[in-house]
């Protein structure tokens, strides 16, 4: 497709959602994990991508970032399409790319060049593996970009826990370096113990935690909605997770190939003092807090909450409508938006929550608001007089 037809596309989407665009659900398998089954994909799709990449476990929203998932990953893995008006689809990151003012304003075109975070759920039987995301120092040195995150549970997708409803984050204080080194130069003996220096959290749907890059964690079973950088850079520091090997390279996919032995080098990537804070639980734990306090005490209609807040990369929303209500709501910028609960319309645009999702459906749940749209109001209307439709918002660095 020519880059006047692709144009024409993207412009006639715009203008059908009156500033707002239909995406297509974009999953993502990892090799190394078990999927939990909860994000509504058909079960027989959960490794329709083939056994050997794995299961299906992710959905990224409103993405841009490609999933780097090794040499047999395909080139649009991770990235989500826009809906045309002829059933055609265009990928968002081109559109961002080509129209970029149009979908973030000249202002965060200049000051960031374009849809700086990548939202995902992920869904898992177990826990992932511990691991960490580079900070900026280390990340610059493989040609990327640090990474922090943000977790928050959806009770919607958490009716059932699955087999560990617990995150492991950070150090214990007191643990020492070389402890940690010991546990890395141990990798090939099977288990190299690490959790044994780390502490669980049990999880609870409706709240969430903020992760700086450089902590250790190893998400627990809870489908997790989770805006971070958009960078899919990591390293695992745990060898073994529920008697399944975790391959050595997964440890070292982000290291300069001169220092994957280099365990002081590896150690350093971890933020040392987050790691260790006594009051870690205290200082990360996050629970929603209202959008506007004195508005929503007086609202017979509607809920806003930041679901996550605190960090100058990212943020999030969680909007509830009440049933049969209609709500118009302004925000300062562009942002992506999955419904996890309900049916209605955001805008002009249709909303379905989906209750099965085959690969490769278009469905109606997830969308992205335009700048211009977001500060004009957009109008959500709940068409159910029994259900709440609950949608999730997801927004870029602050300006």
């Amino acid at each position: 497709m020519s880059v006047k037809m692709k144009k024409n596309k993207i412009r006639q989407a715009l203008n059908k959602g009156n500033g707002i665009v239909r995406l297509v659900p974009a999953w993502v398998p990892r090799s190394f994990l078990v999927p939990g089954g909860r994000l509504k994909l058909h079960p027989d799709d959960l490794y329709a991508l083939g056994g050997h990449r794995g299961g299906i476990d992710e959905r990224w929203l409103a993405s841009t970032t490609n999933a780097q998932n090794g040499p047999n990953t395909p080139a649009d893995e991770g990235l989500s399409y826009i809906v045309c008006d002829d059933g055609e689809k265009v990928l968002l990151k081109e559109a961002i790319e080509l129209m970029g003012e149009a979908f973030l304003g000249s202002t965060v075109m200049e000051k960031f060049g374009g849809w700086m975070v990548l939202n995902k759920f992920f869904d898992n039987q177990g826990p992932i593996p511990l691991h960490m995301h580079q900070m900026e120092e280390h990340a610059r040195k493989v040609g990327q970009s640090g990474k922090p995150e943000a977790y928050y549970f959806p009770p919607q997708l958490n009716m059932k826990r699955n087999h560990f409803p617990y995150t492991f984050f950070g150090l214990e204080p007191g643990t020492t370096k070389k402890q940690v080194k010991q546990c890395l130069e141990a990798w090939d003996q099977g288990d190299n113990k690490i959790l044994y220096l780390t502490k669980a959290y049990k999880l609870q749907p409706g709240t969430g935690w903020n992760v700086p890059a450089g902590v250790l964690h190893a998400p627990g079973s809870l489908v997790t909605y989770e805006p971070q950088r958009p960078f899919d850079i990591y390293g695992m520091f745990q060898s073994l997770v529920e008697d399944r090997i975790v391959p050595r390279d997964l440890l070292v996919k982000d290291v300069p190939e001169s220092q994957h032995y280099d365990y002081d080098y590896l150690v350093s990537m971890l933020d040392w003092e987050q790691n260790t804070d006594p009051y870690f639980g205290h200082n990360h734990f996050v629970e929603p807090k209202p959008v506007r306090a004195e508005v929503q005490m007086r609202s017979e209609r509607y809920i806003e909450n930041w679901v996550v807040y605190g960090s100058k990369d990212f943020s999030a929303k969680e909007l509830t409508v009440l049933p049969g209500k209609s709500v118009t709501v302004s925000d300062d910028s562009a942002y992506g938006t999955i419904a996890v609960q309900g049916q209605g319309a955001i805008g002009v645009l249709e909303v379905e929550t989906p209750t099965m999702i085959r690969l490769g459906d278009f469905t109606k749940d997830e969308f992205f608001v335009t700048m211009q749209a977001a500060k004009q109001g957009v109008v959500i209307t709940n068409t159910s007089d029994i259900e709440n439709l609950v949608m999730l918002k997801h927004f870029g660095p602050e300006l």
